[in-house]
């Protein structure tokens, strides 16, 4: 059945750009609603659909508009931590244009969401199941396929100039436990020389080593360095399953990803959707 939060709670930090304090407060919501963001903070209290076409940002994060100009940036990992609880529906107020960054991966918001309570709604839970192939890729080396299967699967390579990332590889059907071991405590990471830049034009006043891992040359510049081996691969992989979760439903399928980021993972679901014989919604 789909569930939804048993209780209202709320989760504070600050935006990652802005740097300013950002509050998500969780709501439960009806079945059939999915998950929705609203802009607490503007008077007419917009409502953004946490769906593939209300994306209008894929740079560095995943954004969601509206006409007005209106956003919700930087939605993945909470949305990643959505999926994997099988949280259907929620209603999620937010105080500023971006959501906290936390430290960097879903670790915060993982711990904080097991101890909510959920609630059984009166629906069946409704999946995505992919029928056939479809992808996408970028002509520039980079491309991601979704691939029929019955469970939610991702195999993600990446490959880096410096040493420390170089070459790394996931694969493996994503549950709880690989979730909660390998993915939550991946940080997004960065070169120095990109925090330099983005500083430079205004972006990231947020930004610290307390919630990115940040290189410089062959060097880690935080303390104790990774967290987790191929740490650098399995952020990419909490970014995709939250992107994948802007489909507005569990998926069934193999994800097959190299080398790509948020664009080529809205791209993809930009092909799906464009032809009802890609896939079958199901209930199981």
């Amino acid at each position: 059945m789909q569930k939804t939060f048993g209780e209202i709670f709320e989760i504070e930090g600050i935006g990652l750009h802005s740097g300013l304090a950002s509050k998500m407060i969780f709501h439960p919501a009806e079945a059939d609603t999915g998950i929705v963001f609203v802009r607490a903070d503007l008077p007419d209290k917009p409502v953004l659909q946490a769906v593939y076409n209300q994306v209008v940002d894929t740079r560095n994060c995943t954004c969601l508009g509206n006409a007005n100009q209106e956003i919700v940036s930087t939605i993945e990992h909470i949305m990643a931590t959505l999926s994997v609880l099988g949280v259907d529906n929620a209603r999620i107020e937010v105080t500023n244009p971006e959501t906290p960054i936390m430290d960097g991966s879903a670790k915060v918001f993982y711990e904080r969401l097991k101890q909510v309570p959920l609630r059984e709604l009166p629906a069946k839970r409704k999946y995505l199941k992919v029928l056939r192939k479809v992808t996408f890729a970028d002509g520039k080396g980079a491309q991601i396929a979704l691939y029929p299967a019955e469970n939610f699967h991702i195999r993600f390579a990446i490959d880096f100039p410096s040493k420390i990332i170089g070459h790394q590889e996931f694969d493996a059907a994503i549950n709880e436990e690989i979730f909660e071991r390998q993915i939550v405590p991946a940080r997004t990471f960065c070169e120095k020389y990109q925090v330099d830049y983005l500083r430079s034009v205004g972006l990231i006043k947020g930004g610290s080593l307390e919630n990115a891992v940040v290189l410089d040359g062959e060097k880690i510049l935080n303390e104790g360095g990774f967290r987790v081996e191929n740490e650098a691969v399995s952020h990419k992989v909490l970014d995709c399953i939250g992107d994948m979760y802007t489909s507005g439903y569990p998926l069934l399928a193999r994800v097959e990803a190299e080398k790509t980021g948020h664009f080529h993972n809205n791209e993809v679901l930009k092909v799906l959707f464009s032809d009802s014989d890609n896939y079958q919604l199901v209930e199981e």
